[in-house]
């Protein structure tokens, strides 16, 4: 299956990046509407002016199965973040922005590079607040003979805006749906609103590019792939989000995640947020698993990968 973008050509591609590059002089990029003038270097809660940062880039093998296959999925971590989880296990690079500016020509080589080195796919980590950079980046690759299928791999803070603009460009869509109650995402994520939006844009990504479909190879091709991490005490949240999910489509993807630790401010600050001070238990994975199946969802990731990707791994690993 050819990625998506190369469908569109290239006066298209040109449009796009034209338009989401405007949208920095007055920012309405993700959800915060900051209003910063970012093309001229004000920086808005993100962080992030003009240029995007990226902190790493590189064949990633900790994706699920269907996106790592046996190369590894072309994984560009993004520095800085519009949410500010207060366990967030990557702080050094979300809060703090570790990492180096990098100009639309340099992020470019990055996507060529992890295709040269065999890569599945490009993985965009944390691309909210930098879409208008992607945009600008994204015809240099493609010129330059990128042809590997994009993943857009975000915490669903998201504007409708940059969807729009990524339709028909995005193979595959991989949001974290983290909280449905607006309690606890106001404190934890800083943003009261995060669930309607989680909801309004998964909905919109799932209109974009449908269910999740895997290649006679196990590798996923173009689809929805949600991820869920369970958090302490966090069950009735789980429970709102595998119902919802079903109600999108009974097909749709999801990874139950077990890998809660806690780390940033809470492992700073542990008597502040005593109910995350501890990791999630076997037995709340165990759980939410069993809730996800009571929704009615049947595409849950258990690490068991597709026959045939199972024996290709089993050769090279």
């Amino acid at each position: 299956m050819r990625p998506a973008y190369l469908a569109l050509g290239k006066d298209e591609l040109a449009r796009r990046a034209e338009r989401a590059l405007a949208m920095l002089s007055k920012c309405r990029v993700c959800p915060r509407d900051c209003d910063a003038a970012r093309d001229r270097e004000e920086l808005g809660l993100c962080n992030v002016g003009r240029y995007a940062r990226v902190s790493s880039y590189f064949a990633h093998f900790g994706e699920e199965d269907c996106l790592r296959g046996w190369n590894g999925s072309g994984t560009i971590f993004f520095s800085f973040c519009n949410l500010r989880c207060q366990f967030c296990q990557n702080w050094e690079t979300s809060q703090e922005g570790i990492g180096d500016v990098v100009t639309p020509a340099r992020l470019a080589e990055m996507m060529l590079e992890l295709q040269a080195q065999g890569c599945h796919n490009i993985n965009f980590v944390t691309p909210e607040h930098v879409v208008p950079q992607i945009l600008e980046a994204l015809p240099i690759a493609i010129e330059r003979g990128l042809r590997l299928p994009i993943v857009y791999n975000t915490s669903a803070y998201d504007s409708l805006d940059s969807l729009a603009l990524m339709d028909g460009i995005v193979d595959i869509y991989m949001p974290d749906f983290k909280y449905w109650e607006p309690r606890p995402s106001a404190k934890i994520l800083k943003a009261k609103d995060y669930p309607e939006v989680a909801r309004r844009i998964i909905r919109e990504m799932h209109r974009q590019v449908g269910d999740l479909v895997v290649g006679d190879d196990g590798l996923a091709r173009r689809g929805l792939l949600v991820r869920h991490l369970v958090m302490p005490e966090g069950l009735d949240d789980t429970a709102q989000i595998m119902r919802w999910l079903h109600e999108l489509s009974p097909a749709t993807y999801v990874n139950v995640m077990d890998q809660y630790h806690p780390d940033g401010a809470v492992l700073r600050d542990p008597d502040r947020f005593k109910h995350l001070a501890r990791p999630t238990t076997r037995d709340e994975h165990r759980r939410a698993l069993a809730l996800a199946r009571d929704a009615g969802l049947h595409r849950i990731d258990e690490r068991s990968p597709h026959p045939k990707l199972r024996s290709r791994l089993r050769v090279l690993w």
